[in-house]
């Protein structure tokens, strides 16, 4: 062992002192918790490694035998396992295709010959004050996120990068705060202005915008797993888009975050209540609901509580709650116990236990009518409703709290011990003092001994600026999630949320305004080299458009888009059929897609119809959420499914011509303008000599096609339900449009930064 040791001795850089959270535990969960972690049922050979007191623990029949023991390598057997060279000693074993590479041997072995030292997780010990670390290029930086990022920058061997040229600075602010592209004037005007503030008073105005408020908006649909269908095999159509209008409202009106969440999930509960905080709470009822015969009301039941849960875990403690359903969870210090402990939280609403009909609207609910529009609920659009009254699913706990149990195995009717609502001891303790029930869980969600609630929020915002969260597993902070890039900052931004009362414009605001945000996005070699992943944040980074954003960008300058702020979903173009092809029988509304017409076709993304076994085909393509489950993080994927989306939706062709058509109007006879004007809207900024010699080239051979017949004009400019002016002829509108549509497929154009 001593000769391999010596052998790899100068693999990787290996830190003077060995540090457990950072170093160590990542290794020993993945390779080894699977058999020798948290879960007691799973445990191998009697040996535990997830905290000193089993790892340190005399192992064999004779207890002679010892996995570590601290600063003692020989008597270690965990070290003679990793290094052996026979298959039936080795560890990890060769069947369960894991191995410690060399560098991490080293690790281990240094770590026990230092005294072995355990640390509790990391995101299991509260957030703790940091002071602003000393940098050597004191002349970088604007606030104090800049101190802590340069540190980091500076230990890397880096450097940051330049500025973002302003009007591409501009452009990401809009995409990032709005899901929206400046206009050219904004672009012009802002680039002009020479004034100290000129960001900041961009800032300011954007947030103040409804636009921000929808943007927030659909990210947490996701996170909400909002749709407009109950879900299963007959997927039929569901009333929540209220639910949808009070989440802008509350974005809108830039509700504390705190009591954002605490009306979601306990605003029945409140002391105060009223038909507001109720509507909030549909948040629970998000969740699939199955409509089929022969259901066990039971077993559904505990399908529609353990969703609660896992949405609960996954968008506000950041972790895997569902793991522990049907045993221990094998890597993080959650029992099954502690799992139906909060099960039982989420367990007490008053749902009927027979499956309504198609028709009716599961209980509980509240109807919305004029009546409460005008009394309370004064943000719900129910103009553009059809119905008079809209029935709205939402939470109210039961007088007698139904009991709870362990699961043997997590199946509904093999309840074992009884359990009360409680905490995992792990994350905090549940104090006497608070309600045993969804109130009582929200106030240890915010209590500041919580060390989750704040960095989990701070994280997602941070991701939704930068692309990456600084825990870039941003849906897992528990053993088997990323360790945080910057845990200093982490906890830096996760103390300054709470004492700024969960202000999350104000987070949003600091964060663009430091100098790390507003860095170029181009990248050389030798950064590409040392941080492909941009872990180290010395450049911006290039993320392309969401789902949402490709579509409405287009709306938008093409001069289509409506904003008509809340009220029911609506139907824009889709594939023929699609619906059809996967219709369970039941019939109903989801039975087959009525396209929409007029206004309807135009609406933001946010307001999309959204059936469950059958999302929107262009959007999923470009990676949005099913919505089946919470979702904090979107996949991330280049297809060339997405290529023949930008070709040949018809909103996107559609979108061409208008904007073809508006340009004409507003830049008449010159086609190097129109050009300009079309690439300005689109990217920003203006085309250089090369590209603009590319795009009137391009529209060139759009005329020549035409007029030899190549290119039929007529069915180009007749896609889309939008009328084209017949001032104009279909060959100058329809070589326009193509050129348009070419750059509405740029990479640029779809692209933020």
């Amino acid at each position: 062992m001593t000769e391999k040791t010596v052998a790899i001795n100068n693999i990787g850089d290996i830190p003077e002192r060995i540090d457990f959270t950072f170093d160590v535990k990542p290794i020993l969960s993945d390779r080894c918790f699977k058999c020798h972690g948290p879960d007691k049922n799973a445990i191998e050979a009697g040996l535990s490694l997830h905290n000193p007191k089993d790892a340190y623990a005399a192992l064999g029949e004779l207890k002679d035998r010892f996995a570590i023991v601290p600063n003692n390598t020989e008597k270690s057997e965990l070290i003679h396992r990793i290094y052996t060279e026979d298959p039936n000693l080795l560890m990890p074993p060769p069947e369960s295709n894991l191995t410690v590479t060399p560098r991490e041997k080293l690790i281990l072995k240094k770590w026990i010959e230092q005294g072995a030292e355990y640390k509790a997780h990391w995101a299991f010990i509260a957030p703790e004050p940091q002071s602003i670390p000393s940098v050597q290029n004191t002349a970088w930086g604007i606030n104090e996120i800049d101190r802590f990022v340069l540190s980091k920058m500076e230990q890397q061997g880096l450097s940051p990068s330049k500025p973002a040229r302003k009007e591409k600075l501009l452009r990401r602010i809009f995409f990032d705060l709005t899901g929206l592209p400046p206009n050219p004037e904004q672009v012009n005007d802002f680039v002009n202005n020479a004034s100290g503030d000129a960001y900041e008073q961009i800032l300011d105005s954007l947030l103040g915008t409804v636009d921000y408020a929808e943007h927030m908006t659909a990210e947490w649909m996701d996170i909400a797993r909002y749709a407009d269908t109950h879900g299963y095999q007959d997927d039929f159509e569901r009333t929540m888009w209220p639910w949808r209008d009070w989440v802008i409202h509350a974005f809108n009106k830039n509700m504390p975050y705190d009591q954002f969440v605490t009306y979601q999930l306990a605003g029945d509960l409140l002391p105060d209540s009223n038909l507001e905080r109720i509507l909030a709470t549909g948040f629970n009822r998000n969740h699939k609901i199955t409509f089929e015969g022969g259901t066990i009301p039971e077993e559904y039941h505990v399908e529609y509580v353990e969703d609660r849960l896992q949405t609960f875990g996954t968008a506000f403690l950041g972790l895997t709650l569902e793991c522990a359903r049907c045993h221990d969870h094998k890597y993080d210090p959650i029992s099954q116990k502690e799992h139906f402990e909060l099960f039982s939280f989420f367990n007490n609403n008053k749902e009927k236990q027979i499956v309504p009909l198609p028709d009716e609207t599961p209980e509980p609910y509240i109807t919305i009518t004029e009546k409460e529009v005008n009394d309370v609920l004064g943000f719900v659009n129910l103009q553009k409703s059809k119905k008079k009254e809209i029935p709205v699913m939402v939470m109210y706990e039961k007088e007698e709290a139904n009991p709870a149990f362990i699961l043997n195995r997590g199946v509904y009717d093999q309840p074992t011990e009884r359990v009360y609502p409680s905490t995992p001891s792990s994350v905090l303790s549940f104090p006497e003092h608070y309600a045993k029930n969804r109130m009582g869980l929200s106030q240890w969600l915010f209590d500041k001994r919580n060390p989750l609630t704040a960095r989990v929020t701070v994280n997602r915002l941070w991701q939704r600026m930068f692309g990456t969260g600084l825990v870039s597993t941003s849906y897992d902070f528990g053993n088997q999630g990323a360790l945080p890039s910057h845990p200093k900052l982490l906890d830096y931004l996760a103390l300054k949320y709470q004492e700024e009362g969960w202000d999350t414009k104000k987070m949003l605001k600091y964060m663009a305004m430091s100098a790390t945000y507003r860095q170029s996005a181009v990248i050389g070699p030798e950064l590409l080299e040392k941080d492909p992943e941009n872990k180290w944040l010395a450049r911006a980074p290039r993320m392309r458009l969401t789902a949402e954003m490709i579509r409405d960008q287009a709306l938008l300058i093409s001069g289509l888009l409506v904003k008509e702020v809340g009220g029911p979903s609506v139907k824009p173009y889709q594939p023929e059929g699609i619906w059809e092809e996967t219709t369970g029988g039941g019939g109903g509304s989801t039975a087959r897609y009525v396209e929409g017409t007029g206004s309807d076709l135009y609406r933001k993304s946010l307001y999309t119809f959204w059936k469950r076994t059958v999302p929107p085909p262009s959007m999923m393509t470009f990676d949005t959420s099913s919505r089946d489950l919470c979702s904090v993080k979107r996949q991330e994927t280049n297809t060339p499914l997405q290529a023949l989306v930008l070709l040949n939706d018809p909103q996107l062709i559609e979108a061409a011509r208008a904007l073809a058509l508006n340009t004409i109007y507003d830049h008449p006879g010159n086609i190097e303008e129109q050009i300009a004007h079309i690439f300005q809207k689109a990217t920003s900024r203006l085309p250089d000599e090369e590209e603009m010699n590319m795009l009137t080239e391009h529209h060139s051979d759009m005329i020549s096609g035409i007029e030899d017949g190549t290119f039929i004009a007529s069915d180009y400019v007749t896609i889309g339900e939008f009328i084209s002016d017949g001032n104009i002829p279909e060959k100058e509108l329809a070589s326009l449009a193509v050129v348009a549509h070419t750059i509405l497929n740029l990479d640029e154009t779809i692209t933020r930064g």
